[in-house]
């Protein structure tokens, strides 16, 4: 096991939790106090669509305020999905920030942002860790369910496509809503979240946003069939957000989330295809026994904690930065496509494989490349530390404009004639000749991650760049790691 952070550590991140921003960020926007009842008051949307604050949405033992953005010409019968906020989050900062108004203009579906407010927790946290307002017929679960049916009402949706995503707190409890109304959700998302039914005391929230509970998959399903007893109908389709330097809630859970859902899927913990996607993505499908994706794990390298938005017009980029939405990739625009949201089924052919026998040859200020050609590619796509920086038509590029002494990692993907990327290469690395002596540094593990130098996921240690395995993340185990370029680390052990 590795070695636990100090109590005064551990008491920062169950307070970041809890909702207080995280140092180095942007102010958090403030919490809102509790609405009342009052007439909804429409502000335009994007695209023409509007937001508005709905009351009146029945019963409402959670003490949640209701609010919903619907695209002009909405359809009856359109999807319709729920958004929860983050700790010191608003339904108002998730409508501006989250991305998801984007494609409910695109594809047509009505959001719900259901909110809570201080006088339920004091940093506006939704209560996932309290089993009184977490279960089925109680609480915050049933006040959100309550919105369901209204939106169900007042815009016709479809009943069968209703999903549910949320942020941290947020995350939390949408993993309890799919456990608790497999019935009403038809799928969901937990962003920087918890497993369903992880706690059921705040008391006991710390520790499973901090370590492994140390369940089986058949126990962390267990706390998903429990939550509905006699439940026979069709699971939830599941999509999973962590960044692998989330401290907050650490990337255990994801691992957790990832055994709970395949297991109350009936489905191995093998994924059934990888690839990579930008922003230093790894999306894992899962597929169940008819080959169709029930489970996705989208791991996010370098990440931490917050939802994870790409601004920009392209189609894969939605949302704005800020506290909690961290610029690296749209995972709206993914998870709607796994739901099957832009009118297909979901992901279920990675596309083109990925190239292989990838090269890479440095020059003075250059690296050559080449690789083998792909059956059915019109052409490749190039990528050098993650970021796409050019294309080519044959099997072989050449990088220019490069730093002296730097090392850089190659990846490359091929493109069918539709114009979609397949899964990436394997990596490779080429390091430019000149530049100074490269700096050495030896410390534990704990350190190098806390230094900025390594990152952890899962209780495991990385090299910051070059994604060197290099043991258990504790004090214990010490490496040597040797800075090559900028931001990019190699295990050098006996080497300097």
């Amino acid at each position: 096991m590795p070695l636990r952070p100090t109590a005064a550590a551990l008491l920062t991140a169950a307070t970041l939790a809890l909702g207080a921003a995280a140092p180095g960020t942007a102010e958090a926007s403030p919490a809102v106090a509790p609405v009342t009842a009052s007439a909804a008051s429409p502000s335009p949307g994007a695209a023409g669509g509007s937001f508005q604050q709905v009351t009146g949405f029945g019963t409402n033992p959670g003490n949640l305020a209701m609010y919903t953005y619907t695209p002009a010409g909405l359809p009856s019968g359109a999807p319709l999905v729920v958004a929860l906020h983050g700790c010191v989050q608003s339904a108002t900062d998730y409508y501006r920030n989250s991305g998801w108004t984007k494609f409910a203009d695109q594809y047509g579906f009505a959001v719900v942002f259901p909110q809570t407010g201080s006088a339920n927790n004091s940093l506006s946290c939704f209560s996932w860790f309290d089993a009184s307002k977490a279960a089925r017929g109680v609480g915050e679960a049933r006040s959100v369910v309550e919105m369901v049916t209204k939106a169900e009402s007042l815009y016709g949706s479809d009943a069968h496509r209703v999903f549910v995503t949320g942020l941290s707190a947020g995350g939390g409890m949408a993993a309890d809503l799919l456990a608790d109304y497999p019935d009403v959700f038809a799928g969901g998302a937990i962003d920087s979240g918890l497993p369903a039914h992880c706690a059921t005391s705040q008391a006991a929230a710390s520790g499973c946003q901090n370590s492994d509970q140390g369940l089986t998959p058949a126990q962390w399903g267990d706390r998903v069939r429990s939550a509905y007893p006699g439940y026979t109908g069709p699971w939830p389709r599941v999509a999973i957000w962590q960044g692998t330097a989330d401290t907050v809630v650490r990337p255990v859970n994801a691992t957790e989330l990832r055994d709970q859902w395949t297991n109350v899927q009936g489905i191995g913990r093998q994924p059934s295809s990888t690839r990579s996607l930008p922003g230093g993505t790894t999306q894992e499908l899962y597929a169940d026994a008819s080959g169709k994706p029930a489970v996705a794990l989208f791991t996010i390298s370098g990440m931490g904690h917050g939802l994870a938005v790409h601004p920009g017009a392209g189609a894969d980029q939605c949302g704005v930065t800020g506290a909690y939405f961290l610029d690296t990739i749209c995972s709206a625009y993914h998870t709607a496509q796994f739901w099957g949201l832009d009118g297909g089924s979901g992901p279920t052919d990675p596309g083109l494989p990925a190239p292989t026998g990838l090269t890479a040859t440095a020059a003075a200020g250059s690296v050559a490349l080449g690789w083998q050609a792909v059956s059915g590619a019109a052409s490749y796509q190039v990528f050098r530390n993650g970021t796409q920086v050019g294309s080519a038509s044959g099997t072989a590029f050449t990088d220019t404009g490069l730093t002296a002494g730097t090392t850089y990692s190659y990846t490359v993907a091929a493109v069918d004639a539709s114009g979609a990327a397949g899964a990436r290469s394997a990596a490779v690395t080429a390091t430019t000749p000149g530049g100074g002596t490269p700096q050495c540094f030896t410390a534990s593990n704990y350190d190098q991650v806390l230094a900025g130098r390594a990152t952890q996921s899962g209780g495991l240690t990385y090299a910051l760049g070059s994604g060197q395995s290099m043991g258990l993340w504790n004090t214990f185990v010490t490496h040597t790691l040797k800075q090559t370029g900028p931001g990019y680390y190699v295990l050098a052990d006996g080497q300097c």
